[in-house]
């Protein structure tokens, strides 16, 4: 199946497979993709808005100057992605996904959700992830440096190298014991 149309609305796309295409100028709205697979593609000028992806490959996609709004990922891979490139994300939603590799440097995702996803050696680098919710995920490796996480809920989340004097930290939420690598890079002695 090839997409032809400039918009689509409550369609719902099951095997899809557009590996290293191209794929430009169409409008997703309340849109399902089961199943699908968009590994290498670039996303040229792309709505979706209030879409799922359910079980589908976005490796190293290239979303230029497209627009996520509402969208929500399960079980999925979308691993290598430079949101930067994107003109607009709000209210991203990933539930038991892989988003390794992937960039969010000097972002503002309002309403952003990682909900036990494996976040390895992203870029958090001066992004704005006040008011996120983080449980149960693993950031092996990922960095956060100058990163709001005001009221952001990191409870059940595992491996994140968060210092406490260059980011942002009011009302976040950690669960112990992982809340004590906050105190890294401190000088101070726990006996």
């Amino acid at each position: 199946m090839s997409l032809t149309g400039k918009a689509y609305y409550r369609e719902a796309f099951t095997g899809l497979s557009l590996d290293n295409e191209t794929i430009e100028g169409i409008e997703f709205e309340e849109c399902e993709f089961n199943k699908c697979s968009f590994v290498n593609c670039t996303f040229e000028a792309l709505k979706f808005l209030d879409c799922k992806f359910v079980e589908c490959r976005l490796s190293a996609v290239k979303p230029s100057h497209s627009r996520f709004v509402e969208v929500k990922f399960y079980t999925s891979q979308v691993i290598g992605c430079d949101w930067t490139k994107s003109d607009a994300i709000e209210g991203l939603e990933f539930t038991e996904c892989k988003l390794n590799y992937s960039n969010f440097r000097l972002l503002k995702p309002p309403r952003i959700k990682m909900i036990r996803c494996e976040v390895k050696e992203v870029d958090f680098i001066e992004t704005d992830l006040s008011g996120g919710i983080f449980t149960g995920t693993d950031f092996e490796n990922s960095r956060f440096f100058k990163t709001n996480l005001t009221n952001a809920d990191f409870k059940g989340a595992k491996n994140y190298s968060i210092d406490a004097r260059n980011n942002t930290l009011k009302k976040t939420k950690f669960s112990m014991p992982e809340a004590l690598s906050l105190l890294n890079g401190l000088d101070i002695i726990i006996e």
